[in-house]
């Protein structure tokens, strides 16, 4: 293959065709890492320096601030708002921020400066495309250390022209805004959902929620699960008997802790289940040991022995009001509680029957079931809408760079 066109990008902006040039990073860029003053001397800490650590360098403010006493008499080095920061050491070990603020730096920051005819953003979004390349090559993909000698020794391929530098940085800088925008708005959801849980149930001993549907006024009555609840725990099957297809269609999907991993596209068939350990998307599941409390609705299929199935009589209760509730800080507290302490948590039916809840009319959990199952819509489009952006950003950097 030619040099020239081996040396260009999938995707470029429209004016540029030229090939771009390959440099060692330390050619382009100035790099130096900083150092921590002494803990044993206040008069170094408490000073208006924002003293930027390998997990703040995304960050806008710094939970440590250095006096300039401090900064002298120490290894720690400035750096200035717009500054490339890369973290070397331990579990952040990769990654890539641009400051946000003028501050000093540890020895677990390299701080990247490039040259004037060269782009910050540019830089920092190919940094960020190599880092799974750069992990597994210098640290086998574990947690690690890295130098300031590997990363200036990196050799980058980079448009020679500063404009179409400026366009693909600004174009990622912009894209990042977005991503970074659509990030919080999860976020605020996930907190707001949070503070309405909280509101429409409620406290500890009390029968009256802070918030409530119009029209509801009666207080909420207090019962134990054994009162309107039954379990039934789920069966083992080895995993010789288990398959990995379900082609024809006539196998059952086998539900175990995997499928409570959302990083897990592992997905077990079993044949013919008996009923009693056969769950629909109208029953409620609950983890039993392990992690236990984790609460599972909406799947169908046979459940792992992991999982209690709880039955309730839905013409009484409503299965997605039951879910919230299974759902709340102080159920979850009662349920872990009484699962032990031990290495492996593990619940029983016992335990779990003597926890009181209190419930109000059906009519008024149907109202709060659906409510939530409304906003849980809502922030799982909104995750799509980010894991999209993700996405998108992924396959851009591949194709925009070289």
């Amino acid at each position: 293959m030619d040099k020239d066109k081996a040396n260009v990008p999938k995707i470029r902006f429209p004016g540029f065709t030229d090939p771009w040039e390959q440099c060692k990073l330390g050619d382009i860029t100035e790099c130096y890492s900083g150092g921590t003053p002494s803990v044993r001397n206040k008069t170094y800490y408490g000073g208006t320096i924002p003293f930027i650590r390998s997990g703040e360098i995304n960050a806008y403010s710094t939970e440590l601030f250095l006096t300039e006493e401090g900064l002298q008499n120490s290894s720690a080095k400035e750096v200035k708002k717009g500054d490339i920061l890369y973290a070397l050491y331990g579990a952040t070990s990769g990654e890539v921020g641009i400051s946000h603020m003028n501050g000093a730096i540890n020895q677990a920051i390299l701080a990247i400066k490039p040259s004037p005819k060269y782009n910050c953003y540019f830089i920092a979004q190919w940094l960020r495309k190599q880092r799974n390349l750069i992990v597994n090559t210098y640290l086998q993909g574990g947690q690690g250390n890295l130098s300031g000698n590997i990363v200036k020794d990196l050799v980058i391929s980079i448009p020679e022209n500063e404009e179409e530098q400026s366009k693909i940085g600004t174009f990622f800088k912009d894209l990042d805004n977005l991503i970074t925008l659509h990030q919080r708005k999860l976020n605020h959801l996930q907190d707001k959902k949070k503070s309405l849980l909280q509101k429409m149930f409620p406290k500890n001993g009390e029968d009256f929620p802070e918030l409530r549907f119009p029209g509801f006024t009666d207080p909420w009555e207090q019962r134990k699960f054994e009162d309107f609840t039954k379990l039934s725990q789920g069966l083992q099957i080895a995993i010789s008997k288990r398959y990995t297809e379900n082609i024809d269609g006539s196998k059952y999907f086998y539900i175990t802790n995997e499928f409570l991993n959302p990083k897990s596209d592992k997905k077990y068939y079993i044949k013919n289940p008996l009923k009693n350990v056969v769950a629909t998307k109208d029953d409620i599941l609950m983890t039993r040991t392990g992690n236990t409390g984790k609460i599972v609705t909406n799947v169908s299929g046979a459940y792992h022995n992991n999982f209690f199935k709880i039955d309730f009589n839905h013409s009484k209760y409503d299965k997605m009001f039951l879910y919230y509730l299974l759902n709340i800080v102080c159920i979850q507290k009662e349920i872990l509680s009484r699962a032990g302490t031990s290495t492996i948590p593990d619940l029983n039916h016992s335990e779990f029957y003597t926890i009181k809840v209190v419930l109000p009319s059906y009519e008024e959990q149907k109202k709060i079931g659906e409510f939530f199952k409304q906003f849980d819509d809502f922030i799982i489009l909104h995750q799509r809408k980010l894991n999209h952006l993700q996405e998108q950003k992924k396959a851009l950097l591949q194709q925009m760079f070289v």
